[in-house]
């Protein structure tokens, strides 16, 4: 019992650093995305630092809901990838407690992390997010700084454009100032031209004061008409009024101060509250909505076919004669059938013309009526308000259940792969997220837009992403080789019907080291002494380096085979170089390459002359028939260069040759690999 209990302290130290780093790197990282998306609303606003400080806090928190389920993901992955790199996974199987058993500790502390986090949704976050946006608001709203350039026109200031020749930075001076101010119209413009100006703002910060010296104020203006109204149509205009300054102070309303949103505009919106709140709010506008629906059921009925019966008139008289018919009998009528109307004959005994009247007035009318009733704004709003309620009431639960998936994910994925570091877990916790966040914000935008029902929306990302969990989950429980390149492999070559080189036996691979001589026979290997003696003193690594690149060191085949001797003589594995598995595999690949590349032509020759006359049946089939031989042949031809040592990007450009003219390029590659057999053929050794 104490093992097991040391065991699960040992995981969560594991775990738990890794944890805090990843928080810490992901919420940076979102942070920074927040920066660059309202890097316009910031810059140039002269903001307070304590300001920009306020605004990242509440960023910060509010975009944890994005950086939690990252670093759980990122933190389990890495945690397993680091026991599995070093082997102590491996121990702790090996003591015969499963992987579900090591990750208990883990799973119960996730789990309370999932609770904080909807804990965190419910009554944090609401309280963030209206101070959020706010900040933001308030931010966006406010005046720029006020920077006026040298040499080009200023016109962020309303109803006024300055220019200014050049300044001063010391003094502050304005040189070479003219102002176009139109802030009584554009018809009475005044423009304003000094040697020099200062320029301040008001102590409340509500009003810019321009000090203006030496200079003339030009002004444009209408006529006045008898009745003292400037003429609007007049054509009758005064140049211009022409004034003359030493000194002159023109102020401007400019608001250059920092005004915050009041918050409670913000109260009543679906940001601004908890679960409690949001099922009140549902429930009290579905009630409006349903009585909205009625009214208009009301409306409709008496638009609708036979709408006379709906009438008040009609059902007056209707009242009326079962009155008088319960007098007369002493019962009430039996109800009659309701009437039934032949459309068909009613709607031919008109002529076309008149059908076409009816049928557009029919049209008309519903279309109004659609608009009118079904379409109405109180409904639209209505609908759309209870469908961001609902929306904002589903986060709070989805963010701590993808914190659980997340895990189940990362922490299998991470024993699978056996993998630590930042190098491959990120590369794969980057990936999986990126799927997810598409996932989610298609679901998202759905359910806000009414497309989808809300929680089909809201909780797609999670129907999404639950199935791998569960997948990777049982595979690493079951130790299932999931990313072994040799089980896709052989699925592959099955399905393609792709052979592979049959292996030499043992008594065949026993032969062959046979044949290899003794340490005495290196000396017939005409090697100057010298040489001889480096190499006897060097180790099993430099001497397999040297066997398998003596070509690039320069060395002739003697050497490759003094190598061999020396290797053999220490008493060292050398199947894998004695066999010569390569020259084998090229011939097997060769020939099996040449074999079905006759159908692969075959099968090209229709594909093409499909392309001129298409016959959609046979040509999805010839497509598809050839496409998968010409994959066949590709698998034989990569093998074969593989085997003679050919570089990826080699085999590539072969298989995009292949592809576009398969019959000519194959004589060619053909005549290649002969080539190329040749040379192996002479690096047999034995």
């Amino acid at each position: 019992m104490l093992k097991i209990k040391r065991l699960y302290t040992f995981v969560i130290q594991t775990f738990l650093p890794v944890f805090a780093m990843t928080f810490v790197i992901c919420l940076f990282i979102v942070l920074m995305q927040f920066l660059w998306r309202y890097v316009e609303d910031l810059v140039g606003k002269g903001l307070e630092i304590s300001v920009l400080a306020e605004l990242f806090f509440y960023a910060a928190f509010q975009l944890i809901t994005m950086a939690l389920p990252l670093s759980l993901l990122l933190a389990s992955l890495m945690a397993f990838g680091n026991l599995g790199e070093r082997f102590e996974l491996l121990a702790i199987k090996a003591s015969g407690t499963s992987l579900l058993k090591t990750m208990k500790p883990l799973i119960i502390l996730v789990a309370f992390i999932s609770i904080g986090a909807f804990f965190f949704q419910n009554e944090a976050m609401p309280r963030i997010q209206v101070k959020l946006k706010a900040l933001l608001y308030s931010i966006k709203q406010k005046s720029p700084e006020l920077e006026i350039p040298e040499g080009s026109f200023y016109s962020d200031i309303p109803n006024y454009s300055l220019y200014v020749k050049s300044k001063n930075r010391n003094t502050k001076m304005l040189h070479g100032v003219m102002i176009y101010d139109t802030s009584k119209g554009f018809d009475n413009m005044a423009v304003i031209v000094c040697d020099s100006a200062l320029l301040r703002g008001s102590e409340d910060k509500t009003f810019l004061v321009l000090n203006l010296y030496h200079g003339q104020q030009f002004s444009n203006f209408r006529t006045a008409d008898v009745n003292g109204v400037a003429g609007r149509n007049s054509s009758q205009f005064v140049p211009y009024s022409r004034e003359n300054f030493r000194e002159k102070e023109v102020i401007i309303p400019f608001n250059t101060g920092f005004d915050r949103m009041d918050e409670s505009n913000l109260e009543g919106t679906q940001i601004s509250k908890n679960i409690v709140q949001l099922s009140r709010s549902i429930d009290s506008m579905v009630v409006r909505l349903d009585s909205v629906n009625i009214r208009d059921r009301k409306i409709i009925g008496q638009h609708t076919y036979l709408a006379y019966r709906n009438t008040e008139t009609y059902l007056k008289k209707q009242r009326e004669a079962d009155s008088l018919n319960i007098a007369k009998t002493g019962s009430a009528p039996a109800k009659k059938d309701t009437e039934t109307i032949d459309f068909d004959s009613l709607f031919n005994s008109y002529s076309r013309s008149e059908k076409s009247q009816y049928l557009m007035s029919a049209a008309g009318e519903a279309e109004n009526n659609r608009y009118n009733m079904l379409e109405s704004t109180q409904k639209a709003g209505l609908q759309k308000n209870i469908r961001y309620h609902k929306v904002e009431w589903h986060q709070k639960f989805v963010l701590s259940f993808a914190c659980l998936i997340f895990f189940f994910i990362g922490a299998p994925l991470g024993a699978i792969i056996r993998k630590g570091g930042l190098g491959m877990p990120v590369v794969v916790s980057v990936a999986l997220f990126i799927v997810y966040y598409i996932i989610n914000n298609i679901g998202y935008k759905m359910a806000r837009d009414g497309v989808w029902d809300t929680w089909q929306g809201m909780w797609l990302s999670s129907f999404a992403l639950f199935p791998l969990g569960a997948f990777l989950t049982y595979k690493a429980m079951n130790d299932s080789a999931l990313f072994n390149p040799e089980a896709y492999g052989k699925f592959f070559r099955k399905i393609f019907f792709i052979k592979t080189p049959p292996k030499p036996s043992e008594d065949e691979r026993a032969a062959i080291v046979d044949k290899i001589p003794g340490i005495s026979g290196i000396y017939g290997l005409h090697l100057d002494e010298e040489t001889i003696a480096s190499l006897l003193v060097m180790d099993e690594e430099n001497l397999r380096d040297i066997n398998k690149n003596y070509m690039q060191y320069g060395y002739a085949k003697n050497m490759q085979l003094a190598t061999l001797i020396i290797l053999k003589s220490r008493g060292a594995d050398i199947d894998d170089i004695a066999d010569n598995r390569n020259c084998d595999a090229a011939i097997f690949d060769y020939r099996n390459f040449c074999k079905s590349s006759i159908l692969a032509g075959i099968g090209y020759l229709l594909a093409v002359a499909l392309l001129v006359r298409d016959i959609p049946a046979l040509s999805v089939f010839i497509y598809i028939s050839y496409l998968a031989l010409f994959v066949r042949s590709l698998a034989y031809c990569s093998m074969f260069y593989a085997s003679a040592g050919k570089s990826i990007m080699y085999r590539i450009v072969t298989a995009a040759v292949l592809f576009v003219a398969y019959p000519p390029a194959y004589w060619y590659i053909r005549k290649d690999m002969e080539k190329n057999l040749e040379e192996l053929k002479e690096q047999v050794i034995i």
